[in-house]
């Protein structure tokens, strides 16, 4: 038996989660797991309809640590065939006393601390006493190495993806509606956070809309710059180039994604917090879309300079609207996405369960 130990895990929605999710779906189909994770709303329903176990923890966020730590302990202590422990995240392996093959996921934000920090030297006490630490790319893993972590204890295993289902009739012809006589069409889908750098490319819309005057730029997210970014778009009189959605279906996300041209999501490292992998690339290409990323962070995994989409520097606006301005012209999106679309078969779950099983 594996166990998983994981902070982050549906029904809650993000990236983590939607890792940790795929994670344990597909390895559940080669050995039996049991997987421990924190309370959520709406956990019961979703829990029974898995074919592994799931053990729940709930509390205050302080005592629940403690708890939770107990509780796997004691597991181990009565389960003597557990082969392997992997844990979503250093703190979730701190207080884990076991002797078995431990592996522990790092994904950038969690590990950037200043070296020699209290929560640095913690970070490092976990991951070189640990049998493997994945990366979820070069980029993260080059942050370990400078921050404590050995290198021979890392291996980069990119974070993996469904493939994508039929596309609902219905919400693509929703989508068209809301997009119709709008071209080119630039799509963002994230929260709006400072590194996500929503700014940057609608100020860069204020001079493309000159050269494209049909250009729309959609983003579809919530967050705490949403105000901020709807505010800039009003002071630019972007209004009509620029399109909002939220809480909307996941039918009608991949029908407006599908629609659209180019993936845009230039991201810049903000205090500690830095674009690990960037999921959002590897979706978008599933739908022949290149992406436009940033050099900051692991996007260098998810993109192909010049033949998936374009890295440029986040911080300067005149990258992003050159790297747009190319991406646009001649319509060379639709070569790139070819290529996009045949580059990231390698992400599927099929592929990237292999490379965990290797090193289980």
């Amino acid at each position: 038996m594996h166990l998983v130990i994981t902070r982050s895990y549906p029904p809650e929605v993000g990236g983590m989660q939607s890792l940790m999710w795929g994670l344990t779906r597909y390895l559940s189909k080669y050995k039996l797991i049991k997987v421990f994770a924190n309370l959520h709303e709406g956990h019961e329903s979703f829990d029974k309809k898995v074919s592994f176990s799931i053990e729940r923890v709930g509390g205050v966020k302080f005592i629940r640590k403690y708890r939770k730590s107990y509780l796997i302990n004691d597991y181990l202590k009565k389960n003597h065939k557990i082969e392997c422990i992997i844990g979503d995240h250093w703190k979730s392996l701190e207080l884990i006393k076991s002797k078995k093959k431990k592996i522990c996921l790092i994904h950038s934000k969690e590990i950037n601390h200043k070296k020699n920090s209290r929560l640095n030297l913690r970070s490092i006490n976990v991951l070189n006493n640990v049998d493997h630490v994945v990366a979820n790319s070069n980029y993260t893993k080059n942050l370990a190495i400078e921050i404590g972590v050995k290198p021979e204890k890392i291996i980069v295993i990119n974070p993996g993806i469904d493939r994508i289902k039929k596309l609902n009739t219905k919400s693509l012809l929703e989508a068209e509606n809301f997009l119709k006589n709008k071209h080119p069409r630039l799509i963002t889908i994230s929260r709006f956070d400072k590194r996500k750098n929503h700014e940057k490319v609608i100020m860069s819309l204020k001079n493309l809309k000159q050269i494209y005057p049909n250009i729309i730029y959609i983003c579809v997210g919530y967050g705490d710059e949403e105000e901020n970014i709807k505010k800039l778009v009003k002071e630019l009189d972007l209004n009509e180039q620029v399109l909002f959605f939220k809480n909307i279906s996941q039918d009608l996300k991949n029908a407006i994604m599908a629609k659209s041209h180019v993936f845009v999501m230039p991201s810049i490292i903000y205090k500690k917090s830095v674009e690990g992998f960037g999921i959002g690339y590897i979706e978008a290409a599933q739908y022949s879309l290149p992406s436009i990323g940033g050099k900051d962070g692991g996007a260098s995994d998810a993109i192909i300079n010049n033949k998936t989409g374009f890295i440029c520097d986040g911080n300067k606006l005149e990258e992003i609207y050159s790297s747009l301005d190319l991406i646009l012209k001649n319509n060379s999106f639709n070569k790139l996405g070819k290529n996009a679309k045949e580059y990231v078969k390698k992400f599927e779950w099929e592929n990237i369960i292999n490379e965990y099983l290797k090193i289980i």
